[in-house]
Parts: structure tokens; C-alpha cells; sequence
């Protein structure tokens, strides 16, 4: 059993080794083949699963030598070379974005766009509270406030109806993330920031392909900030990228991640035009991706159709609560969540129920929890600039607003999550999953009184 503590990211690397759009021509909808008789393996018997799961990330041979070349080159930076710009316009063209800027990480290039877009020391950022910590350190190292709209316990993401009465006269900007590759609700977020003259910068960090109403996520707002981490889906170790459609913003981006040195239609003034720091994607990395982006596509696919057919399965599970996806929308399934309601497993805490499916063979994660507690947060507004910032007043009120999330309190209580590389293994082995669940569920009685 893994350490409670484990991160989403470590765990991607060790556990994987040991949808409303989705209806494809010929899809099997016939039900898993379910035995349930047998003794729950953490009870002493034997497992629905022992094989492994596919690993993450995976390599190929094919790709080394365009790796090697550029690695005898000695042009490792993107000054020194093209494929940098080149795997720019490929992504740009996959997401369906005029322009795209690759980036150090996901979190610079959120740190990029956040700055570009003119949010400075003392504003506030409208941001889902139910993300990865990046989100959060993003705008706290724009020495802004991360102001939490609470979280949809249906949809995981941020809750449009919790956004506007969060807007205070410092607010200069909206953050919806694309958590686990779910699109947010945009429509009702645009109409919001229209309304109150706000940005809004998406954080698609985990959702290369996913869609909202025929549009790839990373091109519904100002910006779109994608993440190349190792454990993503199109992974180069570290990583990042901005979308966007305006030429002077997008110039304005290239300038500030490359030491501010002037580019596009500001290359006639100085070399250094603005304040800048090297947030520069390296050339060994555009290659690695570049290479990706056709088994990006696969890979996508075999998720979404697994995906789909364990939301149809795990739906008529009592105590399994599937997300609910926005209409004409597409999720791509960095995780594959639920919400876990332990009153339809006789009481059996989600940490038990872990851990007899953990013992079936099949590995799952709880999701994020209440980060605003860890101290960060504390951190931060206990800092000399803050207080210099901030009134005692607008820090007391935003401490005591964090007590106020009940959406996202539940969702952080309730999720389970099974990782993005288990989708894409056979069918056979989506019903390895939904047996297993069906097992527990059977002697969650028994199960439930276990010490």
C-alpha cells in the first residue's frame, strides 16, 4: 500500500510500473463480467489483478537519434537553433492557437502570463482552490492574492455561480483550471470577466486536447498554460507553454521569458525593453515533444473510449459518483476521478476502501486536498510584503473566507483517482477496475468493520 503522503507525481512514477462526447461507432457497451464471491484480497484472499500496469512515461527507440543529433549539435539552447520554434508551431497548430510560446515549466509559463497580463503586487486572482500547488504559487509569486471561488463537488472544477461575489475592486483577473484534463465551464466564466473587465488566463496545464464546444482548451480565454512534466501526457521531463491569438501579447510573452530582450514588433527599440527573467524551453526538450504529438493523439483517444466505458459501468456502482462533464465537451483524463460516498459501501471509510482496492491491484490516489491549510498560504500573508499590501482587515476576511469552501472541502474528502497510464491499458483491464469495486462493494459490510 502507498504512503498516504505520496505525491500525485511520484506516485504516477511507481504505482503504474508495480464524457458525453465519447460514443464511438462500435463501442462496446456490454457490462463487465463481475465475480464477487471471493474474499476481498486485503482480508487474506486472492486478487482480481496481479499483471502491472502500463509504466509512464514511455520511451521509444525511434526517437533517439533526432535527441543525439541535437545533443552533438552543442545548439542546446534556443538561440542556437530552431526546433524550439518548430515544435511552437506544431503545438500551436494541435491546439487550434495563433501563436504558442514554449516555456521552462507549466508554473512559468503561468508566472509569464499572469505578469504579461498585467496582474501586479496587490491584486487578486479568482482561481479554482482544488489544483495542483503551482496554481497557487503562480500568483503568489506575482505578490497577488489567490482568491478561492469554491469548487463544483459535480464537475471538480471551479463553480461559475461562487465567482462574482468573490471580485473585489483589486480583482484583475479570472483563473479557471482544467483539473485532470475536465474543461470548465467557460461560457458562464467569459461572460463574467466581459462583465467586470477581467483576464482570464486558463490553466490547461493537464488538458493538451481537451475541448469545450469545438475549441481546444488553452484557447477559451486571453492565455491557455500548458505543462510538460513527466508525468503529463506529452511529457519532456520540465516544461512548459502559452496559447493565445494576440500577436502584441504573445511578443510581449517571448520578451519576458527571454531576459527581456526585445521581440516581434518591439525588436526596433532597445535590446532590453522591459523586465524579464530565462524562463527558455531547451532544444533537447522541443524534440523529445515534437516527436510525441502523433501518439499524443492516440494515446487520447484510447483514454476518452476506457474513460467513457467506466463512466457508464461505475454510474450504476451505489457510492460512485462519476463527474458530470459540461455539454459539448471533451476531457482528456490526466486522472480518471469519482466521488466516493462511503454510505453506499456500509459505511467503509474512503481510506479503506483504498486500501482493499489498492490490495485487488489497482492502484488509485485521493486527489488534492485542502492545501490552504498547509502553511503556504500562512506564509505568504504573515510576509512584510503582504502586510504592506494588504490591510489587517483584507487578511483577516480572506483567512476566515477559506473555511467558507464547502465544495471543495467535499470533493477533497470524497475523490479517488486512478491514473492517466491505467486508461491506457485493454479493455479487459477496465474490468479488472470496475470487478474490483464491485468485490468491495459486496463485503464493504464485513469490510467495514476491520480494524
Amino acid at each position: 500500500m502507498k504512503a498516504k503522503n505520496q505525491t500525485r507525481r511520484d506516485f504516477m512514477q511507481t504505482a503504474a510500473a508495480g464524457s458525453t462526447m465519447l460514443v464511438f461507432s462500435g463501442f462496446n457497451q456490454a457490462k463487465a463480467s463481475v465475480s464477487v464471491t471471493s474474499k476481498p484480497a486485503v482480508l487474506g484472499g486472492t486478487p482480481i489483478r496481479t499483471k502491472s500496469w502500463p509504466g509512464w512515461p514511455e520511451w521509444r527507440q525511434d526517437w533517439e537519434p533526432s535527441v543525439i543529433e541535437v545533443m552533438r549539435s552543442g545548439h542546446w539552447w534556443r538561440g542556437k537553433g530552431e526546433h524550439v520554434a518548430d515544435f511552437e508551431q506544431a503545438y500551436a497548430d494541435l491546439i487550434g492557437a495563433k501563436r504558442c510560446l514554449a516555456t521552462a515549466s507549466g508554473t512559468t509559463a503561468l508566472m509569464i502570463s499572469l505578469h504579461v497580463l498585467g496582474i501586479d503586487a496587490g491584486d487578486e486572482v479568482i482561481v479554482s482552490p482544488f489544483t495542483f500547488i503551482a496554481t497557487y504559487n503562480s500568483i503568489l509569486m506575482s505578490k497577488a492574492l489567490p482568491v478561492f471561488a469554491d469548487t463544483d463537488p459535480e464537475t471538480l472544477t471551479i463553480d461559475p455561480k461562487t465567482i462574482e461575489n468573490k471580485i473585489s475592486d483589486r480583482c484583475t483577473a479570472l483563473m479557471p483550471v482544467h483539473i485532470y484534463g475536465l474543461p470548465c465551464d467557460m461560457d458562464p466564466i467569459n461572460a463574467i470577466a466581459r462583465k467586470k473587465q477581467l483576464v482570464v488566463i486558463e490553466d490547461a496545464c493537464q488538458a493538451w486536447l481537451a475541448e469545450y464546444k469545438g475549441k481546444k482548451c488553452g484557447v477559451l480565454a486571453d492565455l491557455g498554460c500548458f505543462s510538460f512534466q513527466n508525468s503529463k501526457h506529452l511529457p519532456s521531463g520540465e516544461g512548459g507553454a502559452i496559447t493565445g491569438n494576440s500577436d502584441p501579447i504573445m511578443d510581449r510573452c517571448h520578451s519576458f521569458h527571454n531576459c527581456g530582450r526585445a521581440f516581434g514588433t518591439s525588436k526596433g527599440e532597445n535590446q532590453y525593453f522591459t523586465r524579464g527573467s530565462n524562463r527558455r524551453m531547451q532544444q533537447v526538450q522541443a524534440v523529445l515533444l515534437i516527436q510525441q504529438i502523433d501518439k499524443l493523439k492516440r494515446d487520447t483517444e484510447v483514454r476518452q473510449k476506457n474513460a467513457e466505458y467506466l463512466l457508464q459501468q461505475l454510474a450504476d456502482i451505489p457510492g460512485i459518483k462519476p463527474v458530470r462533464l459540461p455539454a459539448q465537451s471533451k476531457p482528456v483524463w490526466h486522472l480518471f476521478p469519482f466521488r466516493y460516498d462511503a454510505e453506499g459501501f456500509n459505511g467503509l471509510t474512503r481510506d479503506k476502501f483504498m486500501q482493499a482496492l489498492r490490495a485487488e491491484g489497482i492502484p488509485c490516489y485521493t486527489g488534492y486536498h485542502e492545501q490552504y491549510f498547509d502553511g503556504l498560504i500562512d506564509e505568504a500573508l504573515n510576509s512584510r510584503g503582504y502586510k504592506r499590501l494588504f490591510s489587517d482587515q483584507r487578511l483577516k476576511q480572506y483567512r476566515d473566507s477559506l473555511h467558507e469552501l464547502k465544495g471543495n472541502k467535499l470533493v477533497c474528502e470524497t475523490v479517488v483517482a486512478f491514473l492517466q497510464s491505467m486508461l491506457l491499458a485493454s479493455r479487459n483491464d477496465m474490468d479488472d477496475i470496475i470487478n474490483a469495486i464491485h468485490k468491495i462493494q459486496e463485503h464493504s459490510a464485513e469490510l467495514a468493520k476491520t480494524a
